[in-house]
């Protein structure tokens, strides 16, 4: 008893140390739930599924470059001992996110809306203002505490079963907001971090003024999961952090930006989707490699994601789901569906094999219930193609179904086969440069360059520039060209 007994106090004081440990930055006492080496080896754990969801940018020495800034801003920062890796994701999103023990990302797609080394610099060391001040940290401890879940992409986790709730996912702490203290506190940590190493803090407002002006013209459509669903209120930021990045220049004088080097490394960046994972045109998905295509409803929000494609109705509860079903054993078609539903808890109400533009199929019709949805109904199409067992599902609250079914069915039966000579023209966007003549302006450079659909004003954000201003004669701008 007298072993337990001190067994039990030991723990209760390391519990004790790690619940109310100092913070790195302020110095002051902090509630968390893991001590730093828990911290580490979290990130640690974390780290593959990161990978995994994402995929890590296939550019060597894109890695390499923003890996030296990064260690560089990091070995100056409140805890440079923290083994830090940095990696750029293969993701299209603008985004850049952290988890605990000095695990940084981002992605390529907010690299192509940076447009000076202090603008990449103002991002990195936002992340890692995140970590040192152990915001990261304190995130956890409230997703653990609250049980929080990824509510950006809470739909569907097809590695358990075909409908799930994803809140019990690990990467759900990458997309929890942070609080307003957190973001200025990084914002400030990332300009001190800039100016400390020889960047101009001034990068860190460049990067939020981007991130405003498309949020303000253009608002959610930018896909998620982005910054702007993840970091709140960024032109209020600029205001905040103004004040602070003065103070710094002040202190250091007039620091580089260094466009040139910047630009020089991100040309040739694929812009938008990378066609390996399957490509977004208009309202079609198309896969070059395992060549197929489907039709969602015109006008719905299409997410690509690793491993399904979700498509929902703006401000209806309508969803088209597409997803591959494994099928080690080499069921039936039929009892693939059967077994894939049952497992998903639904319950069937009719069915039938069929053929899907001259594939073998299973049409079904079934009953379910899911979380926040409530009674649901869903009409499926499992098709056979290319070795491979598809599934497309359309979903709609159970009293709509009869005012839905038409729509579901159009995009559910829609899957088909491409050609060879279809896939080989589906080639990655990539970043080019043009020099501004007299004359230009961004809708006629964008219409010259219209890669993508980018509209002018975009092409003017891409460029740090607001849409309402227009490219100088001589200016080196940012453009999307096909490969």
């Amino acid at each position: 008893m007298r072993r337990m007994l001190s067994t039990t106090a030991l723990g209760l004081v390391a519990l004790m140390a790690a619940s109310c440990a100092t913070n790195p930055v302020t110095g002051e006492k902090q509630f968390v739930m893991m001590s730093e080496a828990q911290e580490i080896a979290t990130g640690q754990q974390m780290h593959p599924e990161a990978l995994k969801e994402f995929g890590k940018y296939e550019d060597p020495e894109l890695q390499g470059y923003v890996d030296r800034l990064g260690q560089t801003l990091a070995r100056s920062s409140h805890r440079p001992d923290l083994p830090w890796t940095f990696t750029v994701v293969d993701s299209a999103a603008i985004n850049a996110f952290a988890l605990p023990g000095g695990y940084i990302y981002i992605t390529r797609g907010i690299m192509t809306y940076l447009n000076s080394e202090a603008e990449l610099v103002g991002v990195l060391g936002h992340e890692i203002g995140h970590v040192t001040a152990r915001h990261a940290v304190e995130q956890y401890s409230r997703a653990m505490g609250s049980q929080l879940g990824l509510t950006a992409l809470m739909i569907f986790v097809p590695q358990t079963r075909p409908f799930g709730d994803a809140a019990g996912s690990a990467l759900s702490l990458m997309f929890l907001k942070h609080g307003r203290d957190d973001e200025l506190q990084s914002d400030r940590l990332g300009a001190e971090y800039a100016a400390q190493n020889g960047w101009d803090p001034a990068g860190v407002m460049g990067m939020l003024r981007a991130l405003a002006r498309l949020d303000e013209t253009e608002g959610s459509s930018r896909g998620v999961p982005g910054w702007l669903s993840t970091h709140p209120e960024p032109a209020n930021r600029v205001n905040d952090v103004q004040p602070l990045v003065a103070e710094l220049r002040q202190k250091y004088g007039d620091l580089p930006v260094r466009r040139a080097e910047y630009l020089n490394r991100i040309e040739g960046i694929m812009v938008g989707e990378n066609p390996r994972e399957g490509v977004i045109r208009g309202n079609a998905f198309l896969h070059p490699d395992m060549r197929f295509a489907l039709d969602f409803p015109e006008g719905w929000q299409i997410q690509n994601g690793k491993a399904q494609v979700v498509a929902k109705e703006p401000n209806r509860n309508n969803f088209v789901l597409l997803q591959l079903i494994d099928n080690p054993e080499r069921l039936s078609i039929e009892e693939v569906a059967r077994r894939s539903m049952a497992n998903a808890g639904f319950r069937q109400a009719g069915g039938e094999r069929s053929r899907v533009n001259g594939l073998n199929a299973y049409l079904g019709l079934w009953q379910g219930q899911m979380q926040q949805l409530g009674d649901v109904a869903a009409r499926t199409a499992h098709i056979e193609h290319g070795g491979r067992v598809f599934l497309v599902v359309g979903l709609t609250p159970a009293n709509e179904y009869r005012s839905n079914e038409a729509v579901l069915a159009r995009s559910v039966e829609s899957f088909r086969p491409i050609s060879a000579a279809e896939a080989e023209r589906i080639k990655p966007n990539r970043l080019r440069f043009y020099t501004v003549r007299r004359g230009d302006t961004w809708q006629s450079i964008a219409q010259r360059y219209d890669a993508g659909g980018m509209s002018a004003a975009r092409l003017a954000i891409f460029n740090g520039f607001a849409p309402s201003e227009q490219p100088r004669e001589g200016d080196r701008v940012k453009v999307v060209v096909p490969e």
